[in-house]
């Protein structure tokens, strides 16, 4: 298996001065799921070279066992700080992509046109596409052959209101993930606690609520991989 993962390269939280960029656990959980399961892993941001990391995610209240092996993994380390360029990607070279979130993606990954390029490509060659917490925002403005939004009619989850209203950003973040899947004609479905795992399947899309899915999202990917073999 040759998995692509697709990072942020965005730093900045709108205009707030505070820093963002992906969410570490929702980087390393999958990407100990995929490695664990013998995956060959590719990392890939829009600009290349070292992805921001969101420094909340590396605060004591947010770190978990992956982000710990992470943090002791110098081969890992040395990887993500060497992503390659989006846009230098080719679709025939992997099996299945991956988004980890964290807010970033919602500023350089909504309407980048090489992500857009490669989710559609996927999906073409039957190749599953999966995104996790904020990253199902790079679905929005993909289209289906038939010039229709991606998201229309599909099960779908991500972020939600509830949730970016707990962690105070509803009014800095460029939109509402769970109202933007839904305006798009996404059919949104969430947990019934906030910050609970939760992750759902359509076809070969397969997307998650909130860091506690990073993992379970990973693993129902590989599922659809496994199904496909």
């Amino acid at each position: 298996m040759k998995i692509l993962m697709v990072l942020t390269s965005h730093d900045r939280m709108g205009d707030t001065g505070h820093q963002t960029g992906f969410w570490l656990e929702e980087f390393a959980a999958p990407y100990y799921v995929f490695k664990d399961a013998g995956a060959e892993v590719t990392l890939a941001s829009p600009k290349g070279g070292q992805p921001p990391v969101d420094p909340n995610s590396q605060a004591e209240e947010a770190l978990t066992e992956e982000t710990r092996r992470f943090e002791a993994d110098e081969q890992a380390k040395a990887q993500l700080a060497d992503t390659r360029k989006l846009s230098e990607v080719e679709v025939d070279d992997f099996d299945a992509i991956f988004y980890p979130g964290g807010h970033g993606p919602l500023w350089d990954l909504t309407g980048d046109a090489d992500s857009r390029r490669l989710i559609e490509a996927f999906l073409a060659a039957e190749r599953p596409v999966a995104a996790v917490c904020h990253a199902p925002t790079v679905l929005l403005e993909a289209r289906t052959p038939e010039g229709e939004p991606l998201v229309k009619g599909r099960k779908v989850t991500g972020f939600a209101n509830s949730e970016e209203e707990a962690v105070g950003l509803t009014g800095v973040v460029p939109h509402l993930l769970e109202d933007a899947l839904k305006e798009k004609g996404g059919r949104y479905e969430r947990s019934s606690d906030d910050f609970a795992p939760f992750q759902v399947r359509d076809g070969l899309l397969v997307t998650g609520q909130n860091p506690a899915s990073s993992a379970t999202t990973a693993r129902l990917l590989l599922e659809v991989l496994a199904e496909r073999g």
